[in-house]
């Protein structure tokens, strides 16, 4: 029988992970059908139960039930418990497991798409919400030089810089001016609205990239300004959405599917 999965979230109408994982399942032979769910904001455990007892076999989770998903989750990974999100459960005889492929999909986009290494770099990362907290251990375990985590409310940084130690360090966006790093990515939401984090001037590095963790039909504010500020390459987190759905697929059927193909079709169309 074919293998059921899906993505839920609310709203979920305008994902691409269908069409992903389509690719994926045709260029790997695997036997799937992947939909989408949209799950109640007050009804997300009691649809993911009833995939479960139809026979689903997995979801990938998105906004606004990544830290729900955590807490239904009866085992985790490592990093889906640095994050204390989830976005990939998997249905296992005795357990839900649960991971985070958000930040492995964020560093395989940087070092091998857009082929810039993060070791011994200078790293940026604007906000402290689930989407930076969700991208951390990745990130450290390529061995930046040092990672600097800026947020309006300072408190809300020095949480993460104490929870994962040392080469972390908590900064407000005021105490960056005079710094420049090699590395800066955007994990705020300020793009959705067409807003700016508040950066100082000139902290981009020679040579350096900005990252938008979130992507659309056009450039956003944040790439855009950075562009302006001297940023030698740009990049939107589309690469990050095709690569960690990679990693769900890994994760669900042993099989990591290649991802170029899938990415140039996105960024053509």
């Amino acid at each position: 029988m074919t293998d059921r999965y899906a993505v839920i979230g609310n709203p979920v109408a305008h994902s691409k992970s269908p069409g992903i994982h389509a690719h994926f399942a045709h260029a790997t032979g695997e036997d799937i059908e992947y939909g989408r769910l949209l799950a109640p904001l007050d009804g997300f455990r009691e649809t993911v139960q009833r995939f479960h007892a139809e026979g689903g076999r997995g979801l990938n989770v998105t906004l606004p039930f990544k830290e729900e998903a955590y807490r239904l989750a009866t085992a985790h990974s490592a990093r889906a418990r640095a994050a204390e999100a989830v976005n990939t459960l998997r249905f296992d005889a005795d357990a839900i497991f649960g991971d985070n492929t958000d930040g492995a999909g964020l560093v395989r986009d940087i070092r091998i798409n857009l082929g810039i290494a993060v070791a011994g770099r200078r790293v940026l990362l604007l906000g402290a919400g689930g989407a930076a907290r969700g991208v951390i251990v990745p990130l450290l375990a390529e061995q930046p030089r040092d990672l600097t985590i800026a947020n309006r409310t300072l408190e809300r940084a020095r949480i993460l810089e104490q929870q994962f130690g040392p080469g972390v360090r908590a900064s407000s966006y005021e105490a960056l001016s005079g710094s420049r790093f090699d590395i800066v990515i955007n994990a705020t939401s300020a793009s959705l609205t067409g807003a700016l984090p508040p950066l100082p001037e000139r902290v981009y590095a020679e040579g350096s990239l900005a990252y938008d963790m979130l992507y659309g039909s056009a450039i956003t504010p944040f790439l855009q300004r950075a562009r302006v500020e001297g940023a030698a390459h740009i990049a939107d987190g589309l690469g990050m959405l095709v690569e960690q759905a990679a990693e769900s697929f890994f994760i669900w059927r042993g099989v990591r599917p290649e991802t170029g193909a899938v990415l140039a079709a996105l960024r053509t169309a």
